[in-house]
């Protein structure tokens, strides 16, 4: 995915980690997301117009609003999102059928046992998005000013 770039509309530095309100206008340059399978970040929106997002700003940069800035996610925190997004509930689902083969439960057993493995295991990733340091870190973050702007 290409990094979009936006326009600090405003800063909040009284919260920690420092975060700023970006406009993105960026349009589908990435092939998965122009095709509707993108990696759920959600920072180009589905018509690629303007969309307003808050970001955290990288340690050291001076910034200020109206100031242009690249905005980025890092891969590795997209693939950790997913996996607990996902890959959770789909763990729950494999355990919960496994649990019920070993027990001989028929296959209405296994259905009802993947459900409840699902169920639990959306619960789980629920209370892991909900930790205080969970949503900074899935959090997209402005990187660099962009060179001539502000």
């Amino acid at each position: 995915m290409d990094s979009p770039q936006g326009r600090i509309l405003s800063i909040h530095d009284d919260r920690e980690p420092v975060c700023a309100v970006v406009e993105i206008t960026a349009p589908l340059r990435c092939a998965r997301c122009a095709a509707g399978k993108g990696c759920g970040a959600g920072i180009a929106g589905p018509d690629g117009g303007p969309r307003k997002i808050e970001v955290r700003l990288a340690p050291g940069l001076e910034l200020r609003a109206g100031d242009r800035v690249r905005v980025d996610l890092a891969p590795a925190d997209i693939l950790g999102a997913s996996l607990i997004v996902y890959g959770l509930p789909l763990a729950g689902a494999v355990l919960g059928a496994g649990a019920a083969y070993l027990a001989n439960a028929g296959d209405l057993g296994a259905a009802l046992a993947a459900l409840a493995g699902i169920g639990a295991g959306m619960l789980v990733a629920r209370g892991r998005l909900r930790r205080t340091a969970c949503p900074h870190r899935f959090t997209p973050i402005a990187t660099s000013r962009i060179a001539g702007a502000g």
